[in-house]
């Protein structure tokens, strides 16, 4: 005959309880402690940078108004934090939203991402959240098949269009470069060709460096 697994109250003595039962003690404790367990980790920990436009002008040297806002690494933290911060499409031109690996910083001098480069998505005045927040589900849930390969991804906010771009750690790793690409256009469903850029030409060319792949 099947044990019975009726729900206790919340009164229930210690010596009631099931085992794995967690008492209330009216001071929130069980709540907190329920929490804990429900909490969904995920592969790597993240962290939120934005990037101040209303600093550049005073800036001494780029990325000086790049500044970390939360790093987490469960589901429920992540919602929380992004239910609470403004969408691309509320920031003011100039801005930028990173969200990177933890302890990758988003600049080209970091080590991790001075070898790599990144691939880019452009799109009209107030388009880009759908693109974020769904680039953003596919980097933390590890939905790429070259994820070690990315570092982190940013939104950026401009005068007559807004961008979402990938960031990566080897360009010269075609083969993941290409596939990394294929797989974030079919995220986003998106139809047209999209480029990807090493870091590297990009600092060393005044004209804009050259696509070094397509997709």
């Amino acid at each position: 005959m099947a044990e019975d697994t009726e729900t206790r109250p919340a009164s229930a003595g210690a010596e009631e309880r099931e085992e794995g039962e967690i008492a209330d003690d009216g001071d929130g404790s069980a709540a907190a402690a329920a929490g804990r367990v429900s909490a969904h980790p995920l592969e790597n920990a993240w962290t939120f940078w934005f990037d101040n436009p209303q600093g550049k002008s005073r800036a001494v040297a780029w990325g000086s108004t790049i500044h970390p806002i939360h790093t987490f690494s469960t589901v429920e933290d992540f919602w929380s934090l992004y239910n609470n911060i403004h969408h691309p499409s509320k920031l003011n031109v100039g801005a930028d939203f990173h969200c990177f690996k933890d302890k990758i910083e988003p600049k080209w001098e970091d080590p991790i991402c001075a070898n790599g480069g990144k691939w880019t998505i452009s799109c009209g005045k107030g388009k880009s959240d759908t693109f974020w927040l769904h680039t953003l589900l596919a980097l933390i849930g590890e939905q790429f098949d070259f994820g070690d390969e990315i570092c982190g991804a940013v939104v950026s906010v401009r005068k007559n269009q807004e961008r979402v771009a990938i960031w990566t750690k080897n360009a010269a790793n075609e083969t993941a470069q290409i596939s990394i690409g294929k797989q974030w256009k079919e995220f986003l469903d998106y139809k047209d060709s999209i480029a990807f850029v090493v870091h590297e030409d990009a600092k060393r060319s005044d004209k804009g460096a050259k696509n070094r792949y397509t997709v």
